[in-house]
């Protein structure tokens, strides 16, 4: 059996007195595409921010590729690609400047090549001389996408990566997710939208900081005797944490 891609061992983080992620533990395969769902507040950008090794665990073990995200997480920042709910470019860089700036930073080979791979890809091509500040949301996410995988990382952490756009870009940020995970890309996706769970190979449902459901999207309906993902969400969740 190959290693798995992430692994949770009671991974724990606490700020002050209040616990965001509550001794969590599950692994992600290889090429699996991996949902974290949860109301706001639930511990799924805390765990995201942990494993890509810009927060230290409080307790527990977690690693990614194979590395230890406390003892390397400088290593694992190396492999993975990391898209956070905020947009983190640089606005006032137009849209190839902006992803030839992250070819730089991880040293990709040939990087005229790889940028336009990257513009090619997320449809940016005819906006390359565009300033980022006046890109609409979807475009920007798109941006952002393009900038996660630059690198070609073994890991992507999409931290609800179509928040906020209409429905034909969601479906060409999927369009993309699915590419990359049937080459071998493991994705480790957070949403909002059930729609987007029903494509995940498996998914982890938080309340509280804790892990409270994992499955398959139809093994969750079946065990909960529930015909929607939406209404298993609401069942385990409760209609406050609805999307």
């Amino acid at each position: 059996m190959p290693e798995p891609a992430v692994r949770l061992d009671r991974l724990t983080k606490r700020f002050g007195g209040f616990t965001a992620v509550d001794g969590i533990t599950f692994d992600v395969a290889q090429g699996e595409i991996f949902g974290f769902l949860g109301a706001n507040g639930a511990g799924k950008s805390t765990t995201i921010r942990m494993l890509c090794g810009i927060l230290r665990p409080t307790s527990g073990q977690g690693t990614v590729g194979g590395v230890d995200i406390t003892r390397n997480p400088e290593e694992v920042k190396g492999f993975i690609g990391y898209m956070s709910q905020r947009f983190s470019l640089y606005d006032d860089l137009t849209v190839q400047e902006n992803l030839d700036f992250y070819a730089g930073i991880y040293r990709v080979p040939d990087a005229k090549a790889a940028t336009r791979r990257a513009l090619e890809q997320a449809g940016l091509s005819e906006m390359r001389g565009h300033i980022t500040a006046s890109l609409p949301v979807g475009w920007k996410q798109q941006l952002s996408l393009a900038a996660a995988l630059m690198h070609r990382p073994r890991i992507l952490f999409l931290d609800e990566p179509t928040a906020g756009v209409d429905p034909v870009t969601r479906m060409r940020f999927w369009k993309v997710i699915r590419s990359k995970a049937r080459e071998g890309t493991t994705v480790f996706v957070t949403t909002h939208y059930m729609t987007e769970a029903e494509y995940c190979d498996r998914l982890a449902i938080m309340r509280d900081g804790r892990i409270i459901a994992l499955g398959s999207p139809d093994g969750l309906k079946q065990e909960c005797s529930i015909g929607t993902l939406e209404d298993v969400f609401v069942s385990l969740v409760g209609s406050g944490g609805a999307p």
